[in-house]
């Protein structure tokens, strides 16, 4: 489905899942959603490799058809595996997420290892969480659901790995499964990081700012370090008009850190209070 962008406050603190993807909707005070949009037909896993053909350099585009070159004519499937975690490794570099995404699925196909599941659901979500375009958030959030469940149908204890899988639903045509996921996971876990943070953000997104501050001062009280919840307390009571509570607390992030993109953030809220 379509995603709308929430928040575009400030680049040092957005890496994480689902700011710039989420739907519009309720996420504590009513059940129903609306707006939403039938499933774009995913882009292929091939086409973003190719994609990106044009952006290396000629040393990395060399590196690339050698590598690439060892993953199609080698009868080794040890040597399949190497070639395919160069390349997933330089993509990675690169920030071209959904390339490394594809590669580590090559590998996990290759050696039926768990561990290498879950690093290509991992990858896969990586590239989630950064898509723009509707038809690569479709596909990357279903190939990410794929693999995370493969480790949780072995490991259902996982919950850092539930979020996630609950995170790509949320910006799916059933958001609402997502949203489930997450309560259950905060009434197995009240204190789980992940959960709160991701809460407090669909409160943030449906406009219930309220709500958002009491999750983010639930994030903050047991997790006093997570950076990202500390700043958005700030804007959510901002944005309750709590003015007070706003500057207080943006005064408490401002000591927590030295980055000047999260500080001149800070400054332009305070110099609307």
């Amino acid at each position: 489905m379509k995603r709308s962008q929430l928040i575009v406050v400030v680049i040092g603190v957005v890496a994480i899942v689902g700011l710039y993807s989420l739907p519009k909707m309720v996420v504590d005070n009513e059940e129903e959603i609306s707006g939403l949009t039938d499933e774009t037909t995913p882009t292929s896993a091939d086409g973003m490799v190719e994609m990106h053909e044009a952006e290396l350099t000629p040393e990395q585009a060399a590196s690339r058809a050698q590598n690439q070159q060892k993953l199609n004519e080698s009868t080794s499937s040890e040597e399949k595996v190497a070639s395919a975690r160069d390349l997933a490794l330089m993509y990675k570099e690169l920030g071209k997420f959904d390339s490394a995404a594809y590669y580590y699925g090559f590998i996990a196909k290759e050696t039926e290892n768990l561990s290498d599941v879950e690093q290509a659901g991992e990858s896969y979500y990586e590239a989630f969480t950064f898509a723009l375009d509707p038809e690569k958030v479709s596909s990357t959030a279903e190939q990410a659901r794929d693999y995370l469940n493969q480790v949780l149908d072995n490991d259902p204890a996982r919950l850092d790995l539930k979020t996630k899988v609950a995170m790509t639903y949320v910006s799916s045509s059933n958001p609402m499964q997502g949203i489930t996921m997450l309560r259950e996971i905060l009434e197995e876990d009240p204190q789980n990081e992940d959960g709160l943070f991701n809460m407090g953000i669909l409160s943030m997104q449906s406009g219930q700012y309220k709500r958002a501050s009491e999750r983010f001062e639930e994030l903050v009280k047991y997790h006093p370090n997570n950076l990202q919840g500390q700043f958005y307390l700030g804007v959510s009571y901002f944005e309750a008009g709590q003015k007070n509570k706003a500057k207080a607390q943006f005064e408490e992030v401002k000591k927590m850190t030295q980055d000047e993109m999260i500080l001149g953030s800070i400054q332009g809220y305070l110099d609307q209070l």
